[in-house]
């Protein structure tokens, strides 16, 4: 395969950025091809069978576009959709989970809360994720609906959000958390609002730069690293608003990007 071949990244919206801006940062010299699914988001609250049609028409998509791995930046997707894509493709494919490891070696006080979205504290992956590491330290799961559309109109320390962010956290400080797993590639784009009502004492932990990292190990082991001295490029695509899309994704990327429609097929 082309070394100089772009990675696809996808999620159900604009949470993947906060992925893909820590995989930009580790391997400047890589092509980045995006996809917003903002038109179906958010995938938390759909069935496992249309998340699974979702991801396989997205990832059939960026194999047109000669993309040389893939990266499923959501955990709601890797849930219900990591071994049918993998089952269907060939490309090797980097698939995330809630940080529930890292959080078990940062935790003093031993209970970790971990912000989830329904779809994803209802999949076995998870079930199985809090069973292997929730041994000998207590996990508070907590949903949050409604924050994935917050970020998805470029709502990131409104009233609203802030309301909602209170809300779901104040649980997991009564339950004695110190550190709080960040379940959805969109929370990221919440720290700053996240820090400033838990506090600066409280860890938060979210699995982008891990992933970057498995990105970066894949690449080098299969011979696909971008040797090139080049800055990489990136291109977005979005299944929503195209305007709404725009404004959105160049505040939460901090930069001027070329943003397409979905074609009508994979919309």
């Amino acid at each position: 395969m082309n070394t100089s071949a772009p990675i696809g990244v996808f999620d159900s919206g604009m949470g993947g950025l906060s992925v893909l801006r820590e995989i930009r940062a580790l391997l400047p010299h890589e092509h980045l091809f995006y996809i917003a699914d903002s038109g179906h988001a958010p995938y938390g609250d759909k069935t496992l069978e249309y998340v699974q049609q979702r991801a396989l028409l997205l990832t059939s998509f960026l194999l047109e576009q000669g993309i040389k791995l893939l990266v499923i930046a959501s955990n709601t997707t890797t849930a219900a959709s990591a071994e049918v894509l993998r089952a269907n493709f060939s490309v090797p494919i980097v698939a995330m989970e809630p940080a529930i490891k890292p959080a078990v070696a940062a935790t003093k006080t031993g209970v970790i809360g971990i912000l989830v979205t329904v779809a994803t504290s209802e999949s076995t992956r998870f079930s199985s994720l809090l069973k292997r590491f929730g041994q000998d330290v207590r996990l508070v799961t907590q949903t949050a609906p409604g924050l994935v559309e917050q970020i998805e109109n470029g709502d990131l320390d409104g009233p609203q959000t802030r309301a909602l962010v209170k809300k779901y956290t104040t649980p997991l400080l009564a339950a004695g958390a110190d550190t709080i797993v960040l379940g959805s590639t969109h929370y990221p784009h919440l720290r700053p609002l996240l820090t400033d009502v838990v506090g600066p004492a409280i860890t938060l932990i979210d699995t982008g730069r891990a992933v970057a990292r498995q990105v970066q190990h894949i690449l080098d082991t299969h011979g696909l690293a971008n040797l090139t001295s080049e800055p990489g490029r990136e291109r977005f695509w979005t299944s929503g608003d195209l305007a709404l899309s725009q404004r959105v994704i160049m505040r939460l990327w901090g930069q001027a990007i070329d943003l397409q429609s979905l074609p009508a097929a994979y919309s």
